[in-house]
């Protein structure tokens, strides 16, 4: 699968799940950063501004710089992956670019040209409300159209809350977000070459099963088979991704280790059973494995709406936690009394030095 990388963010991750990636970026320094032996195209604005400073954190410039390399990435979408990070502005500008133009795809697009998408969402408790307004009218606006198309494939909600939570460098927890992407990928080549022994799940399968426009949240964990197969999975859920609704559809790889005749899969098939889901599955044996491993995928139809939603809850949680931590400080309140006449006196005598700085304060407050 082709993988394309958008933005610096997008960029970052993409070349480290595969070197031959396509790097997408308004900036030319930023461009020049990713080590990739594949294309390097550069978005241009139409008054050639961009080249040193980018998006800016604007979308709007990312959308405006997409119409430079449309024609192009029409066709190098076509059957891959793309990557990006929804709180900046080229990844969110040029990604809502593509998204769009998707959306008003009439033909149906095959299974094998369809796009699917790996987007990386900023944490609202600790990242700037700027990210998160970015990422909410993202969410609700092009991939919500995008999704209802139907012209999607997969869409992976990765999230940053356990890089600020656990205080991970960006190197360390792209690389996290890459190995999980990596083990969920490798299942149709561990169905090739390992030895099957119950189903079998092929490439064709596995693209089919990433074309569907839904959003896919993968895990994968040691199953102990003495346990519950639910319990196991609610307590494993992938933590760089967002937690998943109930499933539509689902896959997963069993793998056992050599004398293990992989019966305990039937544990599994009843709990998706009794969800009312009839899973795409395969058992393989895994001479290098001590214990049986699962890789599971879940397919859920949660609206980007709602996803706004939680995301506008929590910078709300936060702003009101600033709010009350401000008003703590400052309980005893003496009334202030101001004459407009000599403050505004002041202000012409002292310059434009005591507003700036007054609005440097209010910035930080």
């Amino acid at each position: 699968m082709k993988t394309i990388g958008i933005g610096g963010a997008g960029s970052k991750i993409a070349v480290k799940l595969d070197s031959q990636c396509a790097a997408i970026n308004i900036s030319e320094i930023e461009l020049s950063k990713i080590p990739t032996s594949g294309a390097k195209i550069q978005a241009s604005l139409h008054d050639g501004s961009g080249v040193f400073q980018g998006a800016r954190m604007d979308p709007a410039i990312g959308l405006e710089a997409y119409g430079s390399v449309s024609r192009q990435l029409t066709n190098l979408i076509r059957g891959a992956m793309v990557i990006s990070a929804t709180g900046g502005g080229t990844g969110n500008g040029i990604t809502a670019g593509i998204l769009r133009d998707l959306t008003g795809r009439q033909e149906q697009i095959p299974v094998e040209e369809k796009t699917i998408f790996a987007l990386v969402l900023p944490y609202g408790k600790m990242e700037p409300d700027e990210f998160v307004s970015n990422t909410s009218a993202f969410l609700n606006g092009p991939l919500a159209e995008a999704i209802d198309s139907g012209n999607t494939g997969n869409i992976f909600m990765f999230s940053n809350r356990v890089k600020f939570e656990k205080q991970l460098p960006e190197d360390k927890y792209n690389q996290m977000m890459v190995n999980s992407l990596k083990e969920f990928f490798s299942i149709p080549e561990k169905n090739a070459q390992l030895k099957l022994l119950e189903e079998h799940i092929d490439q064709a399968d596995f693209a089919l099963f990433l074309s569907k426009p839904y959003f896919n949240h993968f895990t994968a964990f040691n199953f102990n088979p003495e346990n519950d197969f639910g319990k196991q999975l609610a307590t494993h859920w992938n933590p760089l991704l967002l937690e998943p609704e109930q499933p539509i559809e689902a896959l997963f790889l069993l793998e056992v280790p050599t004398g293990n005749d992989g019966t305990c899969f039937y544990s599994i098939l009843k709990h998706f059973n009794d969800q009312g889901v009839k899973p795409l599955y395969s058992v393989v044996e895994n001479p290098a494995l001590k214990g049986p491993r699962v890789n599971v995928s879940l397919l859920y139809s949660r609206k980007p709406a709602e996803e706004v939603q939680s995301f506008n809850r929590e910078s709300e949680e936060h702003a009101q936690t600033k709010v009350r931590r401000t008003i703590d400080q400052y309980v005893e309140l003496e009334p202030l009394q101001v004459n407009l006449d000599s403050e505004a006196d002041k202000v012409k005598s002292n310059g434009e030095d005591d507003i700036i700085k007054m609005l440097k304060r209010i910035n930080k407050l």
